[in-house]
């Protein structure tokens, strides 16, 4: 017996209503649960990103092993990555954050420590004739000035780290990606498109939503963009 001509979910089709109507709670759920695992992803990579830089900008034979330990780290293959640290972590959150949290270190020191490298020496001259100690130069001009290169890394940081939340499927904690891996097995076409799309809309949100903040934080370089 054939379905109903409008019944998309009995056809099985790519684009269905009823799926989004019948599955709300499952969706926001596990958007939710995305939007965490991505939220403390880049907060705790930010966390441990910015002391590196710190060190690797102070201490400049620091700066190659940082680099190149970050970059090393990104290259780990996901299920790699995830079975290292799967005896620390367990088969939890935790595990994907963790993960999350190396691969988005590359990314956030590399682009600080240019922010950094780019500030004229001049700049850093006249500061520290008007009295400016090392400190009060780093939080007041260094790290202002630096912010544009910081905060294009962090844009590409929180859309890879969207995408790559889903991973975390293969352990139960992938947000959409939960969806999209059990709808792949079945052949649930509605379910891996719904999923699929609702990642790219975060990410496509995530990123005008750092960039908002980066014109709000660095009112000096919209005059440079015109």
């Amino acid at each position: 017996m054939s379905a109903p001509p409008d019944d998309c979910l009995a056809r099985n089709e790519w684009i269905c209503g009823d799926y989004l109507s019948s599955r709300r709670e499952i969706l926001a759920d596990a958007v939710v649960q995305h939007l965490q695992l991505t939220g403390a992803s880049l907060a705790l990579g930010l966390a441990v990103a910015v002391p590196l830089a710190l060190l690797a900008r102070r201490r400049r034979r620091a700066a190659g092993p940082v680099l190149g330990v970050t970059t090393v780290l990104y290259t780990i293959p996901a299920l790699a990555m995830f079975s290292l640290l799967l005896p620390v972590y367990g088969l939890s959150a935790s595990l994907v954050v963790a993960g999350l949290v190396l691969y988005s270190l590359t990314l956030l020191v590399r682009n600080l420590l240019a922010g950094l490298g780019a500030v004229p020496d001049d700049i850093r001259r006249a500061a520290r004739g008007l009295g400016y100690g090392p400190t009060r130069l780093l939080l007041a001009v260094e790290l202002p000035l630096a912010l544009p290169a910081a905060m294009a890394g962090l844009r590409i940081a929180a859309v890879s780290t969207v995408s790559l939340v889903t991973i975390g499927a293969i352990v139960g904690h992938g947000g959409l990606g939960n969806l999209i891996y059990s709808g792949m097995n079945t052949y649930f076409k509605a379910q891996v498109l719904t999923a699929s799309v609702l990642c790219v809309l975060i990410a496509v949100a995530a990123d005008l939503l750092l960039l908002g903040a980066q014109r709000l934080l660095t009112p000096w370089t919209r005059g440079r963009a015109r």
